[in-house]
């Protein structure tokens, strides 16, 4: 962070400079710390739009070039060349590993699988119908219940202890809400398997037969948690931040994210692609859809498509495009009714003059939709998936914001415009 000329605001005839400071990309940042103190005046910025709540070294965005990175690496070279750890070992420590490192590393998270027995008491007093989210967000702030050996915020062993915990055991806690949802018994980790390998034996094995994991599914597994795995300041990370930033433990905190993640302005946005499709019905109802869709006085919007921060295309779209291909080709669904209406969809974005020129076009929502409808995936269980992706980005978050020299309480302000001071009136009088 480099100091630039500071700003000047003149407020009630006084002349205020503000410090500026510039990152090594992206806009600079205007300091109001001590704005309040100087002038009595408080910034409003509904939503935090253009708010920098913190300084962050992990992730990059530029929503109007389509640029996505993480630690400085393209998300697109980190999905064609890097599995799911080796992400995650660049989230938390900065650097890509060595193979020694990476060995390691690996093996650690895969040791941290197998989660409490007592676990499974805790999911049993769910209702079965009980939504998959809803189990994720106890089961996982409730591990602080059983590893209390990882709850010392103050101690760097015990921070690193927590994230390997998280990371292993959440396809574990995710696999296991999918099992109770449909009367399964839960499937334990098997650590021969890889990250992904292993949740898609933990989602669709049974104690009757062998289960073989299918390559293709587990890459294109691999791929949609890269994807996932971090994105800056949304509204989960920061829910993760503000959180710890009170000095709560770190299963507290992501419980915390899981919950932000859940709403369907977040997290649910490929769920709400397959109910658009399912909405559709049928093919030749596409035309009549789309006019909606084109109709600025017509509620209906088409999901899935154009995002709140890219302006050009979604960087992790073209990856998730080529990756939906290949699994409907490995599974043979591209016939599948629900599955063509969404190729037909994607076929009219990319080529439509309305779409191409709005830059509408396809975001990653709409194609993890699809495949994990093609892999047999419920639709409840998408933003699961979303957070077993999104835990390691928390994590890193959670972890930065903890190694902050200034780290304090998040307190953010508020303007008032309720009712000025009145007497009170006794109750008889009223």
């Amino acid at each position: 962070m480099s100091k630039l000329p500071p700003a000047v605001l003149n407020v009630d005839g006084k002349s205020v400079e503000l410090p500026v400071y510039a990152g090594t990309q992206g806009p600079s940042v205007i300091d109001i710390t001590k704005l309040y103190n100087e002038t009595g005046y408080f910034t409003y910025d509904p939503g935090f739009m253009s708010t920098a709540a913190c300084e962050s070294k992990i992730t990059f965005i530029d929503g109007d070039q389509g640029i996505l990175r993480h630690r400085g690496y393209d998300i697109a070279e980190l999905a064609e060349k890097s599995d799911f750890l080796e992400v995650c070992y660049l989230l938390l420590n900065g650097d890509l590993p060595n193979a020694e490192q990476k060995k390691k590393f690996d093996h650690t998270v895969t040791h941290h699988t197998l989660v409490h027995e007592q676990l499974q008491f805790l999911y049993r007093g769910f209702p079965r119908r009980a939504h998959p989210m809803a189990i994720m967000v106890g089961a996982v702030a409730s591990l602080s219940a059983f590893y209390h050996d990882s709850l010392n915020i103050h101690c760097e062993k015990e921070r690193e202890l927590a994230a390997f915990r998280m990371i292993g055991k959440m396809p574990t806690l995710a696999a296991m809400s999918y099992k109770y949802s449909i009367g399964q018994p839960f499937v334990y980790p098997d650590n021969s398997l890889s990250y992904s390998e292993n949740f898609l034996h933990m989602m669709f094995a049974t104690p009757c037969e062998k289960y073989k994991v299918s390559k293709t599914l587990a890459d294109a597994m691999d791929k949609i948690f890269i994807l996932h795995a971090d994105h800056e300041q949304n509204a989960s990370t920061s829910s993760v931040r503000l959180t710890g930033s009170s000095g709560a433990n770190p299963f507290a905190c992501i419980g915390a994210g899981i919950a932000s993640l859940w709403g369907p302005a977040h997290g649910g946005a490929n769920e709400a692609v397959i109910d658009m499709l399912l909405e559709i019905g049928d093919e030749s109802r596409i035309p009549e859809y789309i006019a909606k869709a084109k109709d600025k006085d017509d509620p209906f919007r088409l999901m899935g498509f154009g995002h709140r921060v890219y302006k050009n295309y979604d960087p992790r779209a073209s990856v998730m495009r080529k990756t939906c291909h290949e699994v409907l080709d490995e599974l043979g669904m591209h016939d599948e009714p629900l599955l063509k209406i969404a190729m037909e969809l994607e076929r009219i974005a990319l080529e439509d003059d309305y779409f191409v020129q709005r830059k509408l076009y396809p975001n990653v929502d709409f194609y993890s939709g699809i495949i994990y409808r093609a892999m047999g995936i419920p639709s409840q269980m998408f933003t699961v998936l979303f957070a077993v992706a999104r835990t390691v980005g928390w994590i890193s978050q959670w972890k930065e914001m903890i190694g902050e020299p200034n780290q304090k309480i998040g307190r953010p302000r508020q303007l008032f415009t309720g009712s000025t001071p009145r007497p009170y009136v006794d109750l008889g009088k009223r």
